[in-house]
């Protein structure tokens, strides 16, 4: 009890005020102020003195009180489908530095592509007073009226929102890198390509696989679900039940009479094709040519070495980043813009 009290004695004594800062510099608590939000009028003479006095002193803002007062929190809520994810954790990472160069700490939610996990989430952000929100929703549709109740702004990021609510999406050029896999399988010597595909629908998949048929067209090749169209019943992460769904994958290639070119969704399921294909005998480039979308880092250590069509996370992140920012500084800029960011093919063996 005596250890207790002491400790107690000791948080009370180490309290500092920022009146006390204002004394021990010589300011008003006015300037003190100023100095601690960077906002108004000071020389760089005061801003120094204040410093030395909060770091001698370890003075703490009281961030719940200052976020109450201002109604301005300094802190981003994203929400991701998949943290496992190569193309979401690079993006996200991306996303938390930039913010974190002009001052704003994130809250990261992994959703689990869960629509009970993503309201829950929103509510919980809701109570955090975020400034902005940042969501690459798991679910197929989505609108942003169910965020409009946050009266924040709201970027999107790969998944496409519906209704009429004005919004800012950022997106790959999907159908743009699935146009180029499908041309450079036709132009290494491909006569009977196929895409392969999840059966978990989202607008970025819809866009690959118009590029996919826009490649076969444009080749005078008709696009039929029974001969040029894989799909893999794959609820959640390939990688998460590998085994389950290489059965499937086996099952549903031994029906397909001819095909010696894959355009995968995704690396993930690319990388099962693989081990698949060679499973079943199968040699990789000389029978089946294979390319995935994402290049991961495993694309690059796979045997042979996976061809990917590459997404530019950086840049994705940036745009995000400049667009909300730009939403938080000018509230009431209402627009609805679309930005697509190029991707670029990374030829490997598989090719």
């Amino acid at each position: 009890m005596m250890i207790e009290q002491a400790l107690n004695e000791v948080n009370e004594m180490t309290k500092v005020s920022i009146k006390q800062i204002a004394e021990l510099s010589g300011v008003s608590v006015a300037t003190v102020s100023r100095v601690i939000n960077n906002n108004g009028r000071f020389s760089e003479a005061t801003r120094k003195k204040v410093l030395q006095a909060i770091e001698e002193t370890g003075y703490q803002t009281n961030y719940v009180a200052k976020s109450l007062r201002m109604q301005k929190s300094n802190t981003i809520g994203i929400l991701v489908p998949d943290i496992t994810n190569y193309f979401f954790a690079r993006t996200v990472q991306h996303i938390e530095e930039t913010l974190f160069e002009h001052g704003y700490s994130t809250i990261i939610c992994n959703t689990d592509r869960s629509f009970e996990k993503e309201k829950a989430y929103l509510e919980m952000l809701k109570a955090k007073m975020i400034d902005g929100l940042i969501v690459i929703s798991g679910i197929k549709e989505f609108d942003l009226v169910d965020y409009s109740s946050m009266n924040i702004p709201v970027v999107c990021i790969d998944r496409k929102p519906t209704g009429k609510a004005s919004s800012v999406f950022i997106a790959s050029n999907h159908y743009e890198g699935a146009y180029l896999a499908t041309k450079h399988l036709l132009e290494k010597g491909v006569k009977f390509p196929v895409i392969l595909m999840q059966n978990r629908e989202s607008s970025s998949s819809s866009e690959r696989l118009k590029g996919f048929k826009a490649g076969l067209k444009e080749a005078g090749m008709p696009f039929r679900t029974d001969t040029n169209l894989l799909v893999v019943d794959s609820r959640k992460n390939v990688l998460r039940v590998e085994e389950k769904t290489r059965q499937l994958f086996l099952k549903a290639f031994s029906k397909l009479e001819t095909c010696d070119g894959i355009f995968s969704i995704n690396d993930d399921l690319a990388i099962l094709a693989l081990d698949c294909l060679k499973e079943l005998g199968i040699a990789v480039p000389d029978q089946v040519k294979l390319i995935g979308f994402d290049d991961t880092l495993l694309s690059r250590h796979t045997s042979p070495k996976l061809s990917s069509v590459a997404q530019d996370t950086l840049k994705l992140a940036e745009t995000t980043c400049e667009n909300l920012l730009s939403l938080i500084q000018n509230p009431s800029l209402a627009v609805s813009k679309q930005q697509l960011v190029p991707v670029h093919l990374v030829e490997r063996e598989t090719t």
